[in-house]
């Protein structure tokens, strides 16, 4: 086994993981040229390795450092484990409470450790079923020539996967990369370098689905042969790992108490950061939400900085005002950035290149986004950035759920439009703020959360009087975490 690598001075860059199993013609100069040609993300280190006990393997890895800045670089490979490698994009937030749990070992400070801990006590099944967090993870198991790859449930990291049925596999992960184009001209390496191989064989390349993990074969040339795939969780289910928040404590209250008990304590969790944290905040409901539950949590945890929030827009609009008061009333260190049309004439080439769409509604919803990412990396120190996606999907706050024939059919689309959020409000999400380094995080996708918000009953999710996400407004109705006006503002249109 062989690697090589740099590591620099700790700046806050993406990370990324790459895997190629099963070319034969394959070099360690070739490799490196595919992998680098990612370099340009600007890691905070970086590692590419040949790993002699996997014939024709390569894997690599571009660190984003947030949680243990020291240890925490990849593979990982643990003395306890040493024939398993990991490679993983994510935050765990459950990491300590496994720890307790299981009673695990763990020999790093750095979340994704739990993985090789929860993979050796019982498979890949045992991983995404105790995993509170968001990931996308391939780990090698040479002691037995297997490889296994996962995804969080809603597809918050993202992760390709091309296949070929001669049996090359190629996985790449770009949760804080440039575009999807990147990563496909990585595969389109790969592809020239196996053109002699496939010798017209069909491949497959591909968005690896959430809430789903693979196994597949190595033999001793390096080839993969899908051994399992499979679903290991729907949306609204119960997840299987022990909650922050247990159970019994939400039979003891109401439900607007406990809407407000989990999406505090999801927020909660996405603090877990050696980062500065920061929140957007468009004056609308959702981010309003998350960014006044951050600056209070952040108090209350003596976080040695004041938050920072940002909004954009036009000059006087009514977000940026709406932003302004909630920003002025929370105490946050607040940012506007304005733009103009000229502005977003010049963002649209590079907007088109990192979401790789042109579809007009996300490219759209996309531009501002853009433009205040690229204002927080240039202008601030924030990395980790709270964010209120999600909201819309779960609690119904698309205008067009008031006409929704029945509760059932809105909740159906409810559950269609969370299934799906990983091909537009998270793609455009995760391609603007990855675009400049930033690391979003996302407390309304929180499984805990979003599954009790689904399981309750069907009418009451509905809007009611014309007013979209109804309950989650009544929830914080009696507090004063935001003014009224602000609480009770009606979506606006983009």
């Amino acid at each position: 086994m062989f690697s090589f690598g740099l590591k620099k001075g700790l700046r806050h860059r993406m990370c990324g993981i790459w895997a190629l199993f099963g070319l034969s013609t394959h070099t360690s100069i070739h490799s490196n040229s595919s992998f680098t040609k990612i370099h340009h993300r600007g890691p905070d280190a970086w590692r590419i390795e040949f790993d002699n006990r996997v014939k024709n393997s390569c894997i690599g890895f571009h660190r984003l450092s947030i949680v243990d800045c020291l240890y925490g670089m990849q593979p990982m490979k643990l003395h306890q484990y040493p024939y398993l490698s990991l490679l993983c994009n994510g935050e765990i937030y459950n990491c300590h409470r496994l720890r307790e749990q299981f009673d695990f070992k763990y020999e790093t400070n750095c979340d994704v450790e739990c993985i090789l801990h929860l993979f050796a006590a019982g498979g890949v099944e045992n991983i995404v079923k105790n995993l509170d967090g968001v990931f996308a993870f391939i780990l090698i198991d040479a002691k037995e020539g297997r490889v296994h790859c996962g995804r969080d449930p809603y597809g918050v990291r993202p992760l390709f996967r091309l296949y070929s049925e001669s049996g090359v596999l190629g996985v790449c992960s770009e949760a804080k990369g440039d575009s999807v184009l990147e990563i496909l001209q990585n595969f389109h390496f790969m592809l020239s370098v196996m053109k002699s191989e496939l010798n017209g064989n069909s491949y497959n390349l591909e968005p690896f689905p959430p809430s789903h993990f693979e196994s597949y074969e190595i033999d001793e040339d390096g080839i993969c042969t899908l051994l399992e795939r499979k679903c290991y969780y729907k949306i609204g289910q119960k997840p299987a790992f022990n909650p922050l928040v247990p159970y019994e404590d939400l039979q003891k209250k109401s439900v607007t108490e406990n809407i407000r008990t989990l999406l505090t304590a999801s927020v909660k969790k996405r603090l877990m950061a050696d980062r500065r944290i920061g929140c957007l905040l468009s004056g609308g409901l959702d981010s309003s939400l998350v960014a006044a539950l951050t600056v209070k949590l952040a108090k209350e945890i003596n976080l040695p900085y004041k938050i920072q929030t940002f909004a954009i827009g036009m000059e006087d609009s009514p977000d940026i005002i709406a932003a302004r008061k909630v920003a002025a009333h929370i105490g946050s260190e607040h940012h506007e950035v304005f733009f103009t049309a000229e502005d977003v004439i010049q963002a649209l080439d590079a907007v088109l290149y990192h979401l790789e769409t042109a579809d007009i509604t996300t490219v759209r919803a996309s531009v501002g986004m853009y433009l205040l990412s690229r204002y927080i990396k240039e202008s601030t120190d924030s990395t980790v950035i709270l964010s209120g996606e999600g909201a819309d999907e779960l609690a119904q706050g698309y205008i067009y759920f008031r006409d929704a024939p029945s509760p059932t059919d809105a909740h159906t689309e409810s559950l269609r439009l969370l299934k799906d959020i990983y091909l537009y409000d998270g793609l455009r999400a995760d391609r603007t703020t990855s675009a400049f380094s930033l690391e979003l995080r996302v407390p309304f996708l929180d499984l805990q959360f979003s599954s009790y918000y689904l399981s309750l009953p069907e009418e009451t999710r509905q809007p009611q009087g014309g007013v979209e996400k109804h309950l989650l407004r009544s929830a914080f109705s009696n507090t004063s975490l935001l003014p009224h006006d602000i609480l009770w503002r009606h979506k606006e249109a983009f």
